[in-house]
């Protein structure tokens, strides 16, 4: 073909999912081609194709040149199109821009409405591999138009080419919004020519006879057919690779290209003469090393090397004809020459074979007798590759003269056993086989040829036909064997004969081969082919010249020059200046202390802080290191020369150091992953309950010298604080927090530089730097984005806990868990345990997964044994609308290429999030996702265990709730931090110096009952005059005077009663937690506060979520009830719940009030924190009262729930805290003796502390902790890990084994008692028997059941009460009989039936396999 051109484009943009993206063939089409259109084009030439590259890392095909295009980039950004622009890393580094797609699926439907409108493009059927790909075309589009109106004008010449359906919808965009653009469209294969040929139907016998409308149908490629129809209709120019594709467009897409471009190759990969020969000794000197290696035998230097190679499509490209063609030549006794046959094809393998790889270095191995593999496959049983050797007879035997090797890695240079490049390797070959099926056109052959290597391949490639039109002979060096639909044995005689007939050709003959082979490459240079593609530009332009002569030129905004602008002005230039503080040595010890949180549950450390100055403690928010930076040097200077205070501090500084010094006990490293964390007020991290738990969990853990790392974000603005209007409206305020001005610690490395982590997001990397907070010995590492290496959005994502939309809590989320276990990776530290607090941090386990599969070469199935057997999952919601779910548009959006990398497929991934999987409208819940990939699940209370059985039994459906592997550990609190000086005194000397360390010595705790009872009074006394005082001080804070009538303030003062009875509620104020309940009915209300003799004063505190606004409103109600002059004094809201009003409030108050809606309270801390102090708690028998309340220790309402109807059991339930309040409780607090003395009330504080206090400290928690999950699951995870991971490959093949067996078990017969004609009595034996048909699985491999149920209640949820094993009895290799003898031992009506389960020695727990089936 003639290269002349009348018209050539300006500009040349070439779209492919393979530009900057090694996939398949298309790759080595476009890059190759790349070449020689920059050498014509230069950076007119613009290649297109995905960033698809996550992960934080780098794509090795793409260099980033962020000064290239640069104003038009910020154009295309503020258009909402994510680019980066570079140049490809190939031959010719053209001009590259890699487009991120994922930014358009929350748009998909209405792009995909607009294309219906203008082409009824169909794609309500396409799924994610459809909608992905057509929406990277549609962005490509996109850019190509923003580039053109940019950058470009009309009278320019421009052509887009697009390769493959997948990018027809670029195509069909630009076709309507920039019709000056030619384009053209290329075919490679056709989508319903693949789908026939993959799924082994005839392709062209049938090819005219086949209805494409209903095979697109059959092979659900509606959308995919579409697509590439329409594409091809109306592009310009539509062209594809060979003769033989064209028959497909012809009949499936109904239009004959306008030219066939033959695919071309660059020969730069080829060694050069003066090193070709070098190069094919050394590759064949590697290939018979490994051979000889592998078959433990003397290979000759003269042997006959072939290869076969490319992707693993077993029928479409004829490896099992060319596996079949071995066997023939080994069995036909002509062979006279050795044969070492190679098939190349990657299959999913998990390394290098370590005894081959040994015997290669010359170390030790054992050999394996009839091992063909160069790597280690996962299934090998499975794999078609080896079962046609074998069925060959081509295993290793001393009879055979033909030995295959097969080596199932990618040969890139690191495989671990040749560890060199495919193409070094293929050079060293003699001949090639391709015997393809379905092949449009066919690298490897061209590629075998470039090396001087003769080929065999067939007429249904592209390649084959095109050797086969060219004038020069082929002989020896290509030889194309005619094959059909149906000549699958003909062409594997042909093959056969083909290949004894090269083994004889002399030394000449094979060298006139050899060059022949390397002539014939020559015409596939792409300066010979180029033309066809430069011939279908110009049909394009033609086209674009034919329709645009009334296109008028775009309007373009003119840009001013810097000269031209009017004005020359800037703004202020501020540069910032630090003045640090400066200690002196002497007190270097403080600044430590003040940078460990050590001190805030230290009351001397406290104390020698607020000693420096009384005033500058308060002002600080008692923040140390706030108050450093307060005092003035002069009082500093003063301090180091104090002899009193130094000698305070250094004994608390050795006291500190001594702690700290101590060392971990043995035990696992454990990885505790949360949200949030209530520390202290001078770091927030923190909104209520589930951060103070985690923060308490962390200071019990280094109390108890446990090895925890904790993980969580740093927030700039951590949670709101709190205002509260005149008229009652929360006002909610959010305040930096300045980090210079916290605990936080910045963690670099030893070059000075601060450790960060990437995550890859759409178009750009997220980058989070790693902080250090100490809590006494436990490391708790935070991530923030908040700084300039992020994009705006990007940083705000650690701005505000639980802030923004749903797209930041996703962020967020994958932040905390994606990113958390990035930084334990680059801090160097290896947990053994993980524990997931809160569903929040679930994507720890997707994380790990992908390292174990990635980086350790293991399957799905083995890593997740292995991720399951490590983690923990602690849930704290009693609601199944409480969990954190996300739909499947934002998934794709930022974890689509998680499957890839974990070698599934989307529809696995997100199953992975859902209790119905098949259901396509349910979101993917964080929740399901950390159940699924923990071994070990627990609630927070044992109530709360039961809640959450029954919230994930959808998961479970084979078992009953009650059934589910699902504990509990009721939650602690931090006796330290929480409880006053006054009791830590009290309980030390009455318990022992070392109680502290010893609290869960229950019996200890009894030694309370013999402290006389003034001295109990009188710290309750006191503690309550603490509160009273410091709710006067808050009232009358400046803050609170701006918002708040001063006489209103002034009375409430002088209302407020240090004698009073005292009650205290104080929680997020959400509805369930009922805060109204009180105010039921105002006037009784009113008699109870007002009583003469028996006052009874209310604290009310917390904060509702800024967007729950029935939460606000209750907030509302109460500070408007406070001020109605019955109430005003007696019923206080205090604003801005934090952690220090908390303590003194669970401190000072007498009752400690809890009212939940039954059973919503998952556990709740606040009430053990108050009985701590010796206050009394009452509640609603829910979260932790329904373990801890003991009559004469506090007051309940009962767990039951007598109304259905919520506004009568609320009326009910403040019926009953009026008559507790007015009869028992008021009554038993001012019964007085001779002294003043309330010994019934101080009797229940005793009882309190004794029987209930003692059950619910956080050392008790982490103690039960240890005692239930994490021992059980380190003994799993060192097990699961042992002998390169034996257990877990032994586990993910067992399962695999009964998942694909499952179906197919049989009932042949059962012999049940028949209840319909025979009464069941008690005290009799009653005998059943099942035969069961196990096909392939053994009879260990499963257990049959019969489970009794008691009719509780809900008839469609039978309660199981009992539950029996049938025992095998016969089992004659195929038929197994299973019998069970069961005597009845309770009357009553039950529901019976009989289950299947998968057993096994080394399973954990049944839903570890949740395989269930219930007979008929």
């Amino acid at each position: 073909m003639s290269n002349k051109t009348t018209i050539m484009p300006d500009y040349l943009f070439e779209v492919s999912w393979e530009v900057c993206n090694k996939v398949g063939g298309i790759y080595t089409v476009v890059s190759t081609k790349a070449l020689t259109l920059s050498q014509q084009l230069g950076s007119n030439y613009i290649l297109i194709g995905p960033d698809v590259w996550r992960d934080g890392v780098v794509n090795p095909e793409f260099v980033e040149d962020k000064r290239l295009f640069k104003s038009w980039r910020d154009k295309a950004a503020e258009e909402g199109l994510r680019i980066k622009v570079g140049h490809w890393n190939i031959a010719g580094n053209p001009v590259a821009i890699i487009v991120d797609f994922t930014t358009f699926i929350s748009q998909k439907d209405t792009i995909f409405s607009k294309f219906w409108e203008k082409y009824k493009l169909d794609s309500i059927t396409g799924q994610w591999d459809y909608i992905e790909p057509c929406l990277f075309g549609y962005a490509a589009g996109r850019v190509i138009e923003s580039f053109a109106k940019f950058n470009l004008s009309v009278r320019d010449r421009i052509v887009a080419q697009f390769h493959e359906w997948m990018t027809g919808s670029g195509l069909l965009y630009l076709k309507s919004e920039m019709p000056q653009i030619g384009t053209v469209f290329t075919t490679h294969a056709t989508a319903m020519g693949r789908s026939i040929a993959g799924n082994n139907q005839p392709l062209y016998s049938n090819i005219k006879d086949y209805i494409p409308d209903l095979k697109a149908a059959e092979f659900n490629i509606i959308s995919k057919q579409s697509l590439e129809k329409n594409s091809a209709q109306h592009a310009d120019c539509f062209t594809t690779v060979s003769e033989i594709t064209n028959l497909e467009c012809e009949a499936f897409l109904g239009k004959n290209v306008d030219v066939v471009t033959p695919n071309g190759f660059e020969d730069s990969f080829v060694p050069t003469a003066d090193k070709f020969d070098q190069a094919r000794l050394q590759a064949r000197k590697k290939l018979i090393e490994v051979a000889s290696a592998l078959t433990d035998s003397k290979i000759n230097d003269d042997v006959l090397l072939i290869a076969n190679s490319g992707r693993y499509e077993f029928r479409n490209k004829g490896i099992d004809l060319f596996i079949d063609s071995l066997g023939e030549i080994n069995k036909s006794g002509h062979l006279n020459k050795e044969v070492v046959a190679f098939i190349l094809i990657p299959a999913n393998h998990y390394g290098p074979r370590r005894d081959l790889a040994n015997k290669l270095k010359g170390q030790e191995y054992e050999h394996c007798d009839e091992c063909i593999l160069t790597h280690n496959l996962h299934y090998p049983e499975h794999d078609s590759i080896l079962k046609r050797i074998k069925a060959n007879g081509l295993t290793p035997s001393e009879t055979n003269k033909v030995k295959v090797i097969f080596v199932p890695s990618y040969l890139n240079g690191d495989d671990g056993i040749f560890n060199m490049s495919y193409y070094q390797l293929l050079i060293g070959f003699d001949l090639t086989v391709f015997p393809s099926y379905y092949e449009p056109w066919g690298y490897t052959p061209l590629e075998s040829i470039a090396f001087k290597v003769p080929t065999i391949t067939t007429s249904l490639a592209g390649f084959g036909l095109w050797i086969k039109q060219l004038s020069m002979s082929s002989e020896n060096a290509v030889t194309v064997i005619e094959r059909t639909d149906i000549n699958d044995a003909e062409v594997t005689h042909q093959i056969a004969g083909q290949i004894l007939k090269f083994s004889n050709l002399n030394a000449e003959q094979v060298e006139n081969a050899r060059n022949l082979s390397f002539e014939m490459s020559r015409t596939a240079l792409w300066k010979n082919l180029v033309s066809y593609y430069l011939k279908a530009y110009e049909i394009a332009l033609s086209k674009v010249q034919e329709r645009t002569s009334t296109i008028a030129e775009t309007e373009k905004i003119e840009t001013l020059t810097a000269a031209e602008k009017f004005s020359v002005t800037n703004d202020p230039v501020w540069k910032r200046l630090l003045v640090q503080k400066n200690i002196p040595e002497e007190l270097h010890a403080l600044e430590e202390l003040s940078k460990n949180l050590w001190w805030s549950w230290n009351y001397d450390a406290i104390d020698l802080f607020r000693s420096i100055d009384p005033e500058l403690w308060v002002k600080s928010d008692e923040n140390p290191i706030v108050l450093l930076d307060l005092i003035p040097y002069e009082k500093i200077l003063k301090l180091s020369k104090d002899v009193v205070f130094l000698k305070k501090l250094n004994d608390i500084y050795n006291k500190f150091l001594e702690y700290q010094n101590k060392p971990c006990k043995v035990g696992p490293k454990i990885a505790y992953f949360s949200m949030e964390y209530g520390l202290h007020d001078s770091i927030k991290l923190y909104s209520g309950g589930l951060g103070v738990l985690a923060g308490d969990y962390l200071k019990e853990a280094s109390d108890a010298n446990i090895d925890i790392i904790g993980v969580g974000l740093l927030y700039r603005y951590g949670y709101f604080k709190q205002v509260i209007s005149e008229h009652g409206d929360q006002i909610a305020q959010y305040e930096s927090q300045k980090f210079s001005q916290t605990p936080v610690q910045p963690v670099r490395d030893a070059n000075g530089q601060w450790l960060t982590i990437h995550i890859n997001l759409p178009g750009r990397p997220l980058i989070a730097r790693i902080w250090r907070l100490s809590v006494g010995r436990i490391p708790l590492f935070l991530l923030d984005t908040d700084f300039e290496d992020n994009i705006e959005q990007d940083r705000s994502i650690t701005h505000h806990l639980y802030g923004g939309d749903w797209d930041n809590r996703f962020k967020q989320e994958l932040l905390l868990g994606v990113g958390g276990i990035r930084a334990l990776d680059t801090l160097g530290i290896s947990p053994d345990l993980f524990h997931c607090n809160e569903g929040h941090a679930a994507f720890i386990g997707v994380e790990r997964l992908r390292k174990y599969i990635v980086d350790q070469n293991l399957t799905f199935a083995e890593g997740l044994e292995l991720v399951r057997s490590s983690q923990l999952f602690t849930t704290h919601t009693p609601v199944p609308a409480g969990h954190d779910a996300f739909d499947e548009s934002m998934m794709r959006t930022y974890m689509g290429h998680y499957p890839k990398r974990l070698k599934i497929s989307w529809l696995q991934f997100m199953a992975l999030g859902k209790a119905h999987p098949d259901n396509p409208s349910e979101k993917f819940s964080m929740s399901v996702l950390a159940a699924n990939l923990s071994q070990e699940i627990n609630g927070v209370s044992e109530l709360h265990g039961r809640v959450s059985q029954e919230i994930f039994h959808d998961m479970y459906r084979g078992y009953a709730a009650e059934e589910l592997n699902i504990g509990f550990v009721t939650n602690g609190v931090h006796m330290p931090t929480w409880t006053a000086r006054p009791w830590m005194e009290l309980y030390k000397s009455t318990f022992g110096d070392d109680f502290f360390e010893k609290q869960t010595k229950f019996e200890t705790w009894a030694k309370i009952q013999q402290v006389p009872n003034s001295n109990i009074w009188k710290i309750r006394n006191s503690q309550r005059q603490i509160l009273v005082d410091y709710i006067k001080d808050r009232l009358k804070d400046a803050a609170i005077k701006r918002l708040e009538n001063p006489k209103m303030v002034v009375e409430m003062c002088d209302r407020l009663n240090k004698h009073n009875l005292t009650i205290g509620f104080a929680r997020r104020f959400a509805t369930y937690k009922r805060a109204h309940l009180l105010f039921n009915d105002i006037e009784r209300l009113s008699r109870i506060v007002n009583n003469p003799s028996m006052p009874v004063q209310f604290v009310f505190a917390g904060k509702a979520h800024p967007h729950d606004k029935a939460g606000q409103d209750l907030i509302k109600l109460i500070s408007e009830i406070s001020k109605k002059p019955q109430f005003v004094g007696k019923i206080i809201f205090i604003p801005n719940y934090d952690m220090k009003l908390a303590k003194i409030l669970v401190q000072g108050v007498d009752i400690w009030l809890n009212t939940p809606t039954r059973p919503l309270e998952a556990s709740g801390t606040s009430g053990e924190k108050a009985v701590m102090n010796g206050v009394l708690h009452f509640s609603v028998l829910d979260g932790w009262w329904a373990e801890g309340y003991v009559d004469g220790a506090g007051w309940a309402l009962p767990e039951e729930v007598t109304y259905q109807n919520n506004a009568y059991q609320d009326q009910l339930d403040a019926e009953t805290i009026y008559n507790l309040i007015e009869n028992e409780i008021a009554p038993l607090f001012y019964f007085r003796d001779e002294n003043g003395l309330p010994n019934g009330w101080v009797q229940y504080i005793k009882n309190s502390i004794e029987k209930v206090a003692s059950h619910f400290t956080m050392s008790r928690q982490l103690e039960d902790y240890n005692t239930k999950f994490y021992t059980k699951l380190y003994d799993r995870t060192l097990k699961v890990q042992a002998n390169d991971y034996q257990l877990a490959k032994e586990m993910a093949r067992w399962k695999k084994k009964v998942r694909s067996s499952w179906e197919s078990i049989e009932v042949v017969s059962t012999n049940i008692p028949d209840v319909s004609r025979e009464a069941i009595s008690l005290g009799n034996s009653y005998v059943a028997q099942i035969e069961l048909d196990l096909n392939e699985l053994a009879p260990e491999d499963i257990g049959v059941e019969l489970v009794l149920a008691d009719l509780v209640g809900d008839e469609s949820k039978p309660k199981v009460s009992y539950c029996q094993e049938f025992e095998l009895v016969k089992y004659d290799g195929q038929i197994a009989q299973y019998r069970i003898e069961m005597r009845p031992q309770k009357t009553g009506v039950y529901e019976y039936g009989i289950r299947l389960f998968p057993k096994h020695p080394e399973l954990p727990h049944r839903q570890d396999f949740n395989y269930v089936r219930w007979l008929e």
